[in-house]
Order: C-alpha cells, then sequence, then structure tokens
C-alpha cells in the first residue's frame, strides 16, 4: 500500500511531473548569499544570535525572500528553506530551542 499512495502522490506533484521532463536546478550557498549582505546583531535580534542564519526567517524574512527571488531571477527552478541547521540542538546553542517549530514553520512559509 505505502508503494501505491507514493505513485499517487508523484501524480499528483507538480514537482515531480516537471522532473519527469527535465532536468531541475535548485539554488545555490544560503549562508553565502547571507554573507554577502553584511547583517549585523540587530537584523539577527541581537548580537547573542549573530552567526544563527535560521533566526532570520524571524527577524529579517524580507531578506530570506529577497534571496530567494534572486536565486529564481536567475533560473532556478526550486529554492531551499533557511533552515539548515533548524534542529532543536543546533537551535538551543543559541538558546532558541523553544522556538524550533515556529523557526522551521516560517523557513517553509517564505515565498
Amino acid at each position: 500500500m505505502g508503494k501505491e499512495i507514493n505513485e499517487r502522490n508523484k501524480q499528483n506533484s507538480k514537482f515531480w511531473q516537471e522532473l519527469e521532463k527535465r532536468v531541475l536546478v535548485y539554488d545555490g550557498a544560503m549562508g553565502t548569499q547571507l554573507m554577502e549582505r553584511n547583517l549585523g546583531p540587530t537584523d539577527f535580534g541581537g548580537a547573542q544570535y549573530e552567526g544563527c542564519n535560521e533566526v532570520l526567517v524571524l527577524t529579517r524574512p524580507d531578506v530570506i525572500e529577497d534571496v530567494h527571488s534572486a536565486y529564481f531571477a536567475t533560473g532556478c527552478d526550486v529554492v531551499e528553506t533557511d533552515s539548515f541547521t533548524g534542529s532543536r540542538l543546533k537551535l538551543d546553542e543559541y538558546g532558541l530551542a523553544e522556538k524550533t517549530y515556529e523557526i522551521n514553520y516560517q523557513a517553509a512559509a517564505i515565498p
């Protein structure tokens, strides 16, 4: 039954339909794009969060959306969320463990 569900999901997925036709181009390095923007402590919500790119989905979603837009403008078909190290363990290094769900949810919601 599991294989049946997977096949049905593939048939209804625009992603899989496009992948059947051609190679899809993914975005590049999110971290590199963010570093080039010279963001400071206030962008991250305070010095204690500086370097935690994932918190930017809460404090500067406009920056994340701008990175996504730039990748789409250069011809990418797919962009990834800004949640590379959005695990509870990693976010706890910044005292943000309790915001794990919120951060990952918001990362997925940014166009």
